[in-house]
């Protein structure tokens, strides 16, 4: 993964990452596996040593482009967007489960990769698996009072953002998008919003579409 800009505004520390980790995790009795709930970039580029993947839905919480990207999706001058988990509503995505064994080590590499910037919360939540398996993963929860929450935008603002073209060290707000939705279909699941995003960019995303361009 490329360097983070050593003086990104408002990147945590080690030590407050280190604290995170360590707050999240004193629920786990340090013997047993644990499930990480991904929505987003985790779909597609998970990180992680996992012995188990599932579709699964979380309700309670909805994902949407709601985060500043300054630096993965864009610039300081012409930021991008990623995805938040923010409250109400439900969301698909995907289950991983970490064995014990590789849950410190793991975990601090997701943590350093997910928690850098403070935008997320990590949240213990309940996760209904395709197959019926009901587990408890960690999440990453938008935090409504980071310093890059974008709110509640609209899907014309959203479409400007990628229409911009904004650009940072992983892409294009409009490649996580697609990357998002394609790999959403691979687990037989759907976003219509995300969709709908897609379409309104010129991007034939519908189920047995795949993800391509319309010319």
């Amino acid at each position: 993964m490329a360097a983070l800009p050593p003086d990104l505004p408002n990147r945590l520390g080690r030590e407050e990452i280190e604290a995170s980790l360590n707050r999240a995790l004193e629920r786990w009795d340090g013997a047993s596996p644990v499930w990480v709930f991904g929505y987003g970039s985790l779909i597609w580029k998970p990180e992680l040593a996992f012995d188990r993947r599932l579709a699964a839905r979380v309700h309670g919480y909805h994902r949407r482009l709601c985060l500043w990207s300054r630096v993965n999706r864009g610039t300081p001058e012409c930021p991008g967007l990623v995805a938040g988990l923010d409250r109400g509503g439900s969301c698909a995505g995907v289950v991983y489960r970490v064995p014990a064994h590789e849950v410190r080590r793991q975990f601090e590499q997701l943590w350093e990769r997910e928690m850098f910037m403070g935008s997320y919360a990590p949240r213990w939540l309940h996760c209904r698996g395709a197959d019926g398996t009901a587990v408890s993963a960690l999440a990453f929860v938008v935090r409504r009072g980071a310093s890059n929450y974008a709110g509640k935008l609209s899907e014309a603002e959203i479409l400007d953002v990628f229409r911009r073209g904004s650009c940072g060290r992983f892409g294009t707000s409009l490649d996580y998008l697609v990357n998002t939705v394609r790999s959403l279909h691979e687990h037989g699941l759907r976003d219509p919003h995300f969709e709908r995003l897609a379409r309104h960019a010129g991007i034939a995303a519908g189920p047995g579409a795949g993800t391509r361009r319309r010319t």
